[in-house]
């Protein structure tokens, strides 16, 4: 006996990336290969995926997988969970299928006095405090969005009348610090505008899988204050306001891809 565990034998043999995740991408998600659209939308909200099925009037796919999707329009929709290891595994996964563009619909903290509960945050870039893209690049690899990607939201957003902010997210893996002022005060003198825990994961590893990315953020509490941190009352609120609109953009600005057959790679591979 080696004391290697026994395998299960099957008709995969599961050598290269590639074949992991084709296999794993719809293992995760109970989503065949051939139904994801070419475009999609990433969230950590069951409800975001629950809104856009109702629109669409298409079926949830996954409710018994880890991530839930939904597809219309050339438009799939995932709710691949909270955090930076999670987010990095969805945009591996997504390699499978090549998306043309994926773009994150997220919550985030407002770091500003001048943020308020509801206002609308376009990254320009992510300061990489989650330990995670480390994986996938050294440390001076700057996270950043695709640019043409962006211009389509920013564009969209205006369509819709709404005002926005644009500056550096700083993504974390750690999810209760509001309590830790010695972390706020490191938070105050990198300047960040806002924080979150997925930005800076999906901006790196899909740059690494050539996939180009985007992400459209809502602030959601104002942490840096006691009286600002989020419970679960103030995010109803926010869900009730302020996510619908959220969500509209983010499908409108992809149809603007869609419909104007412009491609978001900012980079030549």
């Amino acid at each position: 006996m080696s004391g290697l565990p026994s395998v299960v034998r099957g008709p995969f043999n599961m050598k290269t990336k590639e074949d992991i995740v084709k296999n794993w991408l719809p293992r995760y998600t109970g989503e065949k290969l051939e139904n994801f659209g070419k475009y999609f939308l990433l969230t950590n909200f069951s409800n975001y995926v629950r809104l856009f099925a109702d629109w669409h009037k298409v079926p949830i796919v996954g409710t018994d997988k880890p991530m839930q999707c939904a597809t219309a329009d050339n438009i799939t929709i995932i709710n691949f969970g909270m955090g930076s290891p999670t987010a990095a595994t969805v945009m591996d996964l997504l390699s499978a299928v090549e998306p043309e563009a994926v773009l994150f619909l997220g919550k985030c903290g407002g770091l500003k006095k001048r943020n308020k509960i509801g206002d609308l945050i376009l990254p320009i870039a992510a300061i990489r405090g989650e330990g995670t893209s480390n994986d996938y690049f050294p440390a001076e690899v700057p996270a950043l969005p695709a640019f043409a990607l962006q211009k389509a939201i920013s564009t969209t957003i205006r369509d819709y009348g709404v005002d926005y902010w644009t500056g550096t997210v700083y993504t974390t893996n750690r999810r209760v610090w509001e309590h830790d002022d010695e972390f706020k005060n490191y938070l105050q003198k990198i300047r960040a505008y806002a924080i979150d825990m997925e930005t800076a994961t999906i901006f790196s590893v899909g740059f690494y899988n050539k996939i180009p990315t985007g992400a459209l953020l809502l602030v959601s509490d104002s942490p840096m204050v006691p009286e600002g941190v989020k419970t679960e009352e103030s995010d109803k609120v926010v869900t009730a306001e302020y996510v619908e609109t959220q969500i509209k953009i983010g499908i409108d600005s992809l149809k603007q891809l869609i419909n104007g057959g412009l491609t978001v790679r900012h980079l030549r591979f």
